[in-house]
């Protein structure tokens, strides 16, 4: 499949974003999921930044693919989800 890089706006919690596009006249909807994961520690190290990563991502929904993982802060880091479609390949009308 695929995939349409949107900016998405700054969000301070967890956000579901629904987006409709047409491809060839066939509307798709896709659904994204953003999910502020925020530090364990208040002054993590790398490790324990990549150990809270991991738990978030094996312990996620598996209706939901990793998309990608945004820049961290010093509090948080921005992770994108999307929904896993029974038919990825095909357009609804």
């Amino acid at each position: 499949m695929k995939e349409v890089i949107l900016q998405i706006p700054t969000m301070e919690a967890e956000q579901n974003v629904e987006i409709e596009v047409r491809i060839n006249g066939r509307k798709k909807t896709m659904h994204y999921r953003v999910e502020i994961v925020n530090w364990e520690n208040s002054d993590p190290t790398s490790e324990e930044k990549v150990r809270v990563l991991r738990k978030v991502i094996r312990e996620h929904d598996r209706d939901w693919q990793l998309v990608t993982i945004g820049s961290p802060t010093e509090n948080n880091i921005p992770v994108m989800f999307r929904r896993v479609d029974a038919d990825e390949s095909g357009c609804q009308n």
